[in-house]
């Protein structure tokens, strides 16, 4: 293996997505016991549901027979079934049954990949292992989504037909806000000439504008783990917003394949007590909607952009956010591809 071969894996998987990761693939409300749900996850197919006892389930969206998706059968006692015909697999990716012929020699096979998954906040996580962390770590999520007495917030998705890393790169770019966003209701304000700063802080980076605090879009943090990464950052709101302290916002990135992406953001407001029913209220009624015009103009951006645009970019000083967020990202690709090409050493001897 040549250096300039290893120098292509790495960036293949970067550009692909990092294995070893929790990530969000879909609503909680939308994995029923009643029929599956079927999304793509790093381009694979896979497949979820709840099984008998309400516990999530995850496979490979593949019959075992010849291939059909089972995404489009049916939940059979906690199973899965193929509709193409009726072959029934099990949350850990067994045969159970093959109903066109008894006794079939492919019952009792465990013939599919199954996957880690839970469920936190509203939204269901699947754990994708890699060689150099096969096993899930714990799920790691920002504290104010533990804290459902003083916070409370909405989940939004959306599915952007580009590459993930764009997804990233924007979070990673405070100054896009006052451009971009700048006939938003919350986004209309503050310079738009300034320096950025880039602090390390315990668990990841923190990227911010040096000339001003609290007037825009004015930084983001990231918190990376072993096992997932999300970044938050804060929008400044006036008092026509309603009652409750800053609105936060979280968001997650998904992979889905090189070209698609699902972003999950959860838009968080500091407020309890009757004023979070009045908040909660007045986000559905009046401010929902502006936060996804807001979300509109990033995708359109994004998927308007070509899909080589690294190859060409001249990144300058308030690019800092975007350089070290691709820094993490190669690292850690790096390390799982060095982690699998020893197995392949040791499996060759």
């Amino acid at each position: 293996m040549t250096a300039i071969d290893k120098k292509a894996l790495i960036e293949k998987r970067v550009n692909e997505g990092l294995r070893g990761q929790w990530y969000p693939v879909c609503k909680s409300v939308e994995v029923k016991t009643s029929k599956p749900y079927g999304t793509k996850l790093l381009g694979e197919k896979i497949v979820l549901w709840r099984d008998g006892a309400g516990k999530l389930r995850c496979i490979e969206d593949f019959c075992p027979h010849r291939g059909a998706p089972l995404s489009y059968g049916e939940l059979h006692e906690g199973n899965i079934a193929c509709r193409y015909h009726g072959v029934v697999v099990d949350g850990d990716g067994v045969v159970v049954s093959v109903p066109a012929m008894p006794e079939c020699a492919l019952e009792g096979r465990k013939a599919l990949k199954s996957y880690p998954v839970t469920e936190a906040y509203d939204a269901v996580f699947v754990y994708v292992p890699s060689v150099d962390q096969p096993e899930a770590p714990e799920l790691k999520l920002p504290a104010v989504m533990m804290d459902h007495e003083n916070w409370a917030g909405f989940l939004c998705t959306s599915v952007w037909e580009s590459n993930y890393r764009y997804a990233l790169d924007n979070l990673a770019d405070p100054m896009h806000g006052c451009y971009l966003h700048a006939e938003s209701f919350t986004l209309a304000y503050g310079s738009k000439q300034d320096l950025m700063q880039l602090d390390k802080t315990d668990n990841g980076f923190r990227i911010e504008r040096v000339g001003q605090t609290g007037e825009n879009f004015d930084w983001t943090e990231f918190e990376v783990y072993p096992g997932d990464m999300f970044c938050f950052l804060e929008i400044p709101y006036p008092p026509a917003a309603g009652p409750g302290g800053v609105f936060r916002i979280i968001g997650f990135v998904t992979p889905m394949d090189e070209l698609t992406t699902k972003v999950f953001f959860w838009r968080m407001r500091e407020v309890k007590g009757l004023a979070r029913d009045s908040w909660r209220f007045l986000y559905r009624a009046k401010m929902e909607k502006t936060h996804w015009d807001v979300l509109e103009q990033d995708r359109v951006m994004l998927e308007g952009m070509p899909d080589d645009a690294r190859k060409r970019e001249m990144l300058y000083q308030h690019d800092l956010g975007v350089t070290r967020l691709r820094q993490i990202l190669t690292r850690a690709a790096k390390a799982q591809i060095e982690a699998e090409l020893k197995q392949q050493d040791v499996a060759a001897e």
